[in-house]
């Protein structure tokens, strides 16, 4: 099942109506004996090569997103292991509190970025005011006996965190090129309706009348399976697509304590 649920990701609605637009341009053709034989370079320079530069770009996007995303995290707990294990007295309240604040940072950020753009305002304000109190909260640990050192040393962790979201809001706001996007669009749809011709005349070598829609069909599926693919690779976060990058608040929550008092999330 979930093999039928990805495939139908890249298989859609423009898929069918692209490939009948083919097996028509070819019936036409055949129909009126209209016979070329065009070269395959255009297709490959036209459509393949804007579209597997725009797959490769919105990869880089999506792993740029993963690094930048596992340094919050990763600074995050750094900052609740100094407020754990830095100080003399264990604190349960200030574990919480530090749970709080990491837990609004990662809630904001999923809000924004499975969110509209429209609506980035409103998040960005929330998730800075997550920042405000993980400062106000370094600050705290200073006053009850943390070191000016580590205090610093908290700061920068910060002050990554903040980098690294900055980058991550940046993936989420702009996009691969348009104008590539709509190049490459313009032409998956011209094109195997002008290559009607062309398919037509490969028929000719054909024994078996049967085959000669494989060619147009197979042309079809396969343009915009790869368009369909750069545009799940576009935005990620939205969720749609298996390869999404999925932010999950309330694991990385309950993971935190697991090398001190295990919780049911560690197991």
């Amino acid at each position: 099942m979930k093999r039928i649920t990805q495939l139908g990701l890249i298989l859609n609605w423009k898929s069918l109506i692209i490939v009948l637009l083919a097996i028509l341009s070819t019936a036409i053709s055949l129909q009126y004996n209209i016979l070329a034989d065009f070269p395959l370079t255009m297709i490959s320079t036209a459509i393949v090569f804007p579209i597997v530069f725009s797959i490769g770009h919105a990869y880089k996007r999506r792993e740029n997103a993963l690094d930048d995303y596992g340094t919050i995290k990763a600074h995050g707990r750094a900052i609740y292991f100094a407020a754990r294990d830095w100080l003399p007295d264990q604190n349960d309240d200030r574990l919480r509190h530090i749970e709080r604040v990491l837990a609004d940072l990662l809630h904001g950020c999923r809000d924004m970025f499975k969110g509209s753009i429209k609506d980035m305002g409103q998040h960005e304000a929330q998730i800075y005011g997550a920042f405000s109190d993980l400062s106000g909260f370094v600050k705290r640990m200073r006053s009850e006996g943390l070191a000016s050192g580590e205090c610093s040393r908290c700061n920068q962790y910060i002050s990554k965190m903040i980098v690294s979201f900055e980058s991550v809001k940046h993936i989420y706001q702009y996009r691969t090129p348009r104008t590539l996007r709509a190049f490459s669009d313009f032409f998956i749809v011209l094109l195997p309706v002008l290559y009607g011709p062309y398919f037509a005349q490969q028929a000719t070598e054909y024994a078996i009348p049967a085959l000669t829609y494989i060619m147009p069909i197979l042309f079809a599926v396969i343009l915009v399976g790869l368009d369909n693919i750069q545009s799940h690779l576009e935005d990620p976060f939205d969720q749609i697509g298996p390869d999404d990058v999925a932010i999950n608040a309330e694991k990385f929550i309950g993971l935190l304590n697991c090398g001190e008092k295990p919780t049911p999330a560690c197991d």
